[in-house]
């Protein structure tokens, strides 16, 4: 039997599976967001008291985050979003006239791993990609150069939910940093950044950890923060010496104005339920719920499904296509009889994306399809 935790979950009378987007919270950190700010308004938003309460929750969030990804909390930077970490690498690193870096994939990618590269003035080496986002780790070796000042790649795919060699990847890198998007991987398959050898990692809170919008982390290798020159400088993140501004050490080096406090301690809060319920069975959990999905799709006549065959080398992102049917139609439609999907694309074919999470149920995913094959 598996285990329904599906009344955990605001929401949960829809069959949510578009998790890869904005997952649902679970309704303790929505309660968890309420105490704090009766608590911070009742101790006086600007005193001591409030100033030690934010302080210690904002420690614990860099703490859950460091357990979940295998780093120190100090690695561990708060932002708003996946994009501002994307984009502190690309404001943040010095690229000089020879200079090259390397991506994969270009139009396959998601457009906050793509746009910030495309947006410096240096030059871009892109790897060719297989129908599902595979690169080869060959082309990879052959791209670099002593003028390679930066690789970046994501971990697993939006569209296709192919999971990359990034730990592979990492090893290759060597001296050259190395930059992964984690938007998709964080929350739903074991992170180790120490096993990635990665200097930079981006993600947010929304997605498969279960927080509210807004909350986004960005790890930074001890070794790597002074490869960084941060975009912003505040009263936060710097002193005055000598009439200028110099930085503090990390994570308040790259800390400007933040004040999401109540988003934290809301991302905290399911951080911890999902390491209660365990990230590898999390994984095990997705893993099954998606390949019930995709057997049943798979009936359907004219169903093509998009992604590694292989259960072990994709998310449980699902992606599909259904003969003679417009994708934002079809979603369009579901969402009408309260199944929430996604239309997005790969590269300029149009698609519908599912992607379930551990709170979903079997039942729901034999729902979602039956649904489809009444279309």
């Amino acid at each position: 039997m598996e285990r329904d935790i599906s009344a955990d979950f605001a929401g949960s009378d829809r069959v949510y599976v578009n998790n890869a987007a904005v997952s649902l919270m679970p309704i303790r950190s929505i309660d968890a967001m309420r105490e704090f700010l009766v608590s911070y308004c009742s101790l006086g938003p600007d005193s001591a008291a409030s100033d030690e309460l934010v302080r210690t929750k904002l420690q614990d969030a860099r703490g859950v985050i460091a357990e979940i990804i295998s780093c120190q909390p100090d690695e561990i930077i708060l932002t708003q979003s996946t994009t501002d970490g994307v984009n502190m690498v690309a404001n943040g690193l010095q690229f000089g006239a020879d200079s090259n870096m390397i991506i994969r994939g270009m139009s396959h990618e998601h457009h906050s791993n793509l746009y910030p590269w495309l947006r410096l003035a240096t030059s871009i080496r892109s790897m060719p990609v297989d129908e599902n986002g595979f690169f080869k780790t060959d082309d990879l070796r052959s791209r670099m150069d002593e003028n390679t000042r930066l690789v970046a790649l994501s971990h697993a795919l939006y569209n296709t939910g192919a999971i990359l060699p990034v730990e592979e990847a990492g090893k290759m890198c060597g001296q050259v940093p190395f930059f992964v998007d984690c938007a998709q991987s964080v929350g739903c398959i074991e992170v180790d950044a120490s096993r990635i050898n990665c200097n930079f990692m981006s993600f947010n809170g929304s997605k498969w950890l279960c927080g509210p919008m807004g909350t986004g982390l960005f790890y930074c290798n001890r070794k790597s923060g002074a490869l960084l020159e941060p975009s912003a400088v505040g009263g936060e993140s710097a002193i005055l010496h000598d009439g200028r501004p110099v930085f503090k050490e990390m994570p308040a080096r790259f800390q400007t104005g933040f004040r999401n406090y109540v988003g934290m301690v809301g991302m905290e809060s399911s951080a911890r339920y999902l390491l209660k319920f365990g990230i590898a069975n999390i994984r095990k959990k997705n893993s099954r719920l998606a390949g019930i999905l995709r057997d049943e799709i798979s009936k359907i006549p004219g169903s093509v499904l998009y992604g590694p065959d292989d259960p072990d080398e994709r998310t449980s992102i699902i992606s599909f296509n259904i003969a003679q049917t417009d994708p934002q139609k079809l979603v369009d439609k579901l969402q009408r009889q309260g199944i929430i999907l996604a239309a997005r694309e790969i590269k300029d074919a149009k698609i519908v994306r599912a992607s379930p999470h551990f709170f979903n149920t079997e039942a729901q995913m034999v729902r979602v399809a039956d649904a489809i094959k009444r279309l």
